[in-house]
Formats: structure tokens, sequence, C-alpha cells
């Protein structure tokens, strides 16, 4: 097994967040065994990342990693495209095609989407979880491959299951080794340490100044639920650093996805009677000048200063601890 810090692809999920932490070593211990995986989140959460980990920390590494996108191949041409065929099976086929399956032979396969593969290729599918055996269409006969397979679906395949949408053998296979990735709105401290290094990477790429936020602009972005999670954070930092390299960032330069949602939140600003600097900041004054003074205006109690800047009671314990804060 590689060591954490060897894997470029665990690296590249690397969080500050307890929880996340955990799976992250979850996915560096699955990765040295040949267990099928199911990793399950919802987009935008690194379901490739964690599957290229775990094939990079396998034995597997120095063999094929191929990863087929489910959800883009029609279902006519699956079989064909993920199994292969030989000559004649059909109108076209002029010659013998292997499949994907083939070319993962001694390495991994990854399937991507999973829930968008047709049922009547998931017979096959989990043939090949059961026996390592596989046919193309027009193969009179079986041939045995020596891969691994990762899946990964941003759906609920057990409500698949039972609306008749995914085969329940085939499930129950896949889901002996779950790897969960948790949306960034519940990765405790996640947004601010990932979009200040997002910020830092690419303004050093495009050789610019980093755009500063306003105190205003930084709490939407702590608010905001980030439903293209750590995909969405990285392409705001982008897009900003483009746009406002070495400038001041308020809330009107924010996407309108983002300021619609902070005019909506219940509760409006982020705590009434707050005087918070306008001018550019760096993000970790800000957070904590932010605690102090919800501190300061609640008289010290920490559940009500945790409401005042919509957090919930343990996140705002942890980042008192992270700030030293008594």
């Amino acid at each position: 097994m590689l060591a954490m810090n060897a894997n470029p692809y665990l690296e590249a999920l690397q969080s500050q967040s307890p929880r996340f932490e955990s799976t992250l070593r979850s996915i560096g211990l699955v990765a040295a065994t040949e267990a099928t995986v199911l990793i399950m989140g919802e987009t935008g959460t690194g379901k490739e990342l964690a599957a290229r980990a775990i094939h990079a920390g396998s034995p597997r590494a120095s063999r094929p990693l191929v990863t087929v996108n489910c959800a883009t191949i029609p279902d006519e041409l699956a079989e064909s495209t993920l199994f292969g065929h030989r000559r004649g099976a059909f109108t076209g086929a002029l010659a013998d095609q292997p499949g994907l399956v083939d070319q993962a032979d001694g390495g991994t396969l990854f399937l991507d989407e999973l829930g968008e593969l047709p049922l009547a290729l998931q017979a096959k599918l989990l043939r090949l979880l059961e026996n390592g055996e596989t046919r193309a269409v027009g193969e009179t006969g079986t041939r045995r491959v020596d891969l691994r397979v990762v899946a990964a679906t941003h759906r609920d395949l057990s409500a698949m299951v039972e609306a008749g949408e995914f085969r329940a053998d085939l499930y129950f296979r896949l889901a002996g080794v779950p790897v969960e990735l948790l949306p960034l709105r519940d990765r405790q401290g996640d947004v601010d340490w990932l979009f200040a290094r997002f910020l830092a990477e690419n303004a050093a790429r495009n050789g610019v100044a980093q755009p500063r936020l306003t105190a205003r602009a930084t709490g939407v972005l702590r608010r905001y639920r980030w439903p293209g999670n750590v995909r969405e954070l990285k392409q705001l930092a982008e897009r900003l650093v483009i746009f406002h390299a070495g400038g001041v960032v308020d809330v009107e330069a924010l996407p309108p996805a983002m300021r619609s949602a902070a005019q909506s939140e219940r509760g409006g600003p982020l705590a009434p009677g707050f005087v918070l600097p306008e001018g550019g900041v760096d993000l970790e004054a800000v957070e904590s000048d932010l605690l102090r003074q919800a501190l300061a205006h609640t008289g010290g109690n920490k559940s009500h200063a945790a409401r005042l800047l919509h957090l919930s009671r343990d996140t705002f314990l942890y980042r008192l601890k992270k700030f030293a804060i008594e």
C-alpha cells in the first residue's frame, strides 16, 4: 500500500474535516485490497479522484485504469462498448473489437455513474463480478479476465432497487465495501481552507495577485449550500482570480445563484448590529473576528452565537478551538 502522502489523488482530496479525513483513511485501507468498491456522493464531491486514489494505492497501480461513464454510452451501444463484439455480430461489425472490460484486464475498471447502466447489462456485470467471466457480443463462449471493479454513483441505488430500476443482487454485491464522500456543506472548516488554497493555486498559475474578499462576501460563501460541492468552489476561485486579480471582491461580484441564496436566507445578515470591516481582508482574520464578535454580541452564549452565524453548535465550537478563542 502506498503511503497517503505518496498518492497524488489522496493528496488532492485532503481536508481539515475530521469526518472527511476518516473517509480518506478508509480509502487508503481499501485500496490495498482486491475488494469491489462502491463510491457514493453528490456531484462534485470527488468520486473520480477517490477511484483514482484506490487504483493508485493498489497492487494494480502499474496496470491500466479504464474509466467508463455509463451515462454517456447510448443504450444500444453499451454492451458492445463494455464487452466488445465479434465480426458479423451486427450490421457494421466488420472486425473483432475488444471492449473496455478487455482493456482493463489486469488493472481496474472504473464504472462512473453506475446508476445509468441499462438493466439488461446489469446481469452481465454481476457475472463479471462473481466469476470474472466476460462474453463479447456474437461470441459463443465465455472468457475469464482478471480485473478489479470500482463503481461510483450520485444516485440512491437502494431506492432504485425498490423502484425496480436496479438489480438487487448487483446492488448488494457492490455495496459490500461502500465509500461515501460527504458534501462540502457537511465538511467542517473546509470551505475557507479549500477556497484559500484554490485562490492561491490559480493566482500562482496565472502569475497574478490573489483577489481579497470582503467580510460580506466571505459570509455568503460560508452560508451557501454548495450544490456543486468542491467542483463549484474550485470554479468560483478560478473565476475570481481571472476577473478580479489583485482586487477586492464584494457580494455583487459573486455568481447570481450565490447572491440569490444569500438574499433568500431566513434570518437575514450574519448577525444584526455587527460592525464588520468592508475592505479586503484575510479569510482567517475574518473568521476569527466574526467568532469573537458573535461571542461579544451574545454575552458569551455559544449556542446563541452559533445561531447568529448560521452555524451548528459543533461547527462553532470546532472553529473556536481552531483559533484558540476562549
